[in-house]
Formats: C-alpha cells, structure tokens, sequence
C-alpha cells in the first residue's frame, strides 16, 4: 500500500535519460502519520486513515487531539483496503515520500478548480449554433431543452446538459508515472497534469 498527502506546486519540463522531454508537476509532501486503522469487524469497512499538516492547537477540537494523541494535524484522509486486504502499517508510523520510487504508476485525486457559472459550450463542449441564415445572436446557446416529441414530453428531462456551476469538484487522474522522487525535498514528480490550483491538497495512491 502506497499513500500519501501533498500539495500541488507548479509544472515543469522534465527531460527523462533517453532524451525525451514531459510534462510534469511537482507535488510536495509532508511526512504523514498513521492515525487510524479501521477493520470490516469494527468500523464496517477496512481502511487506513493518515494525518498530515500542522496547524494551531486553538482551531483543533478535544476530540481531535484525543484521537491524534495531542498533535494538532492540519489534514485527514483515508485510503480503502481491499476485501480481505490487510494494512501493512501501525498507527503511529510515519509515512513520507521515500515510499514511492521512480518509475511508480500512482493515481492522483484533487478538488478541481472552480470556474464559476459557464454556458453549455464551455462547460459540455457544445458547438453553438449556425453564424448564418438569419441566425444573430445565438453562436453558444443550448438549443432546444424540452421538446413534445421526446421521452419527457412537454417538460424538461432530469440530467440534461445546460449551463451551470463548473469546477470544483472532486477529479483522479488515473496511470500517472513518477518521474522523480526526492525525500531530501520532499517533492514527488508526476508525468503530466493534475487537478487542482497551486497549493491544493492532493492524494497520491499507488
């Protein structure tokens, strides 16, 4: 089991030993501490909880120090184990980016960033409409929405595709290669882009 937290930075050329340049993004990592470990038995599921960040012990609650034996941590996320699959790990252990070498291929999970309110052809890829025969104004509209001939009759139908809120949802990236991985820095290198403004928290599972 490979997991850990970090924060995304910025992107870069990497230029691997046959020549060949990528895309990258650096993610640094902080070291991470094992604070639980839930069994199907007791907690219905089987999963691996780190912890990772600091932050002040004012803006931590009493049972959150309780449950993290007094360290104020800044971040909590859980890794779930397989049917059957056992965690390799205590609680207590620390956890940094010298678990992952290079070569790794890893999945990374991230909050988007938030676009705001888009139209259709942002937000679904939309053509628009025709820019000719008495069209004036309608090159990023929707189109038709409801329809009497369809499946929905004269209404709208659940889930159609229209303008709204975009961005800022939970994205993974799936088969992503790591580049690099430096635990003097603690800063892990991953081919091409993932979710997320600088400074976003992500998950690396490999």
């Amino acid at each position: 089991m490979k997991f850990i937290l970090g924060t995304k930075q910025n992107m870069l050329t990497v230029y691997t030993e046959d020549g060949r340049a990528h895309a990258a993004t650096i993610v640094v990592v902080e070291p991470a501490v094992v604070t639980q470990i839930k069994t199907k038995e007791k907690d219905g599921y089987a999963a691996v909880q780190l912890g990772s960040g600091s932050t002040k012990e004012s803006r931590v609650n009493k049972a959150q120090l309780g449950h993290t034996k007094g360290k104020a941590l800044k971040h909590f996320r859980e890794l779930r184990l397989k049917d059957g699959a056992a965690a390799d790990l205590e609680v207590g252990a620390a956890v940094d980016v010298s678990s992952f070498a290079t070569g790794d291929t890893v999945e990374v999970s991230a909050i988007s960033k938030g676009k705001g309110f888009q139209g259709v052809v942002k937000r679904h890829g939309f053509r628009g409409g025709q820019r000719t025969h008495g069209q004036k104004h309608s090159e990023r509209e929707p189109g038709s929405i409801g329809g009497s001939g369809g499946r929905a009759g004269g209404r709208v139908a659940k889930g159609i595709r229209m303008a709204g809120r975009m961005g800022g949802e939970r994205v993974t990236v799936k088969n992503l290669t790591v580049l690099q991985a430096i635990p003097e820095t603690g800063e892990l290198v991953l081919k091409g882009a993932i979710p997320g403004r600088r400074g976003t928290l992500v998950e690396v599972r490999g």
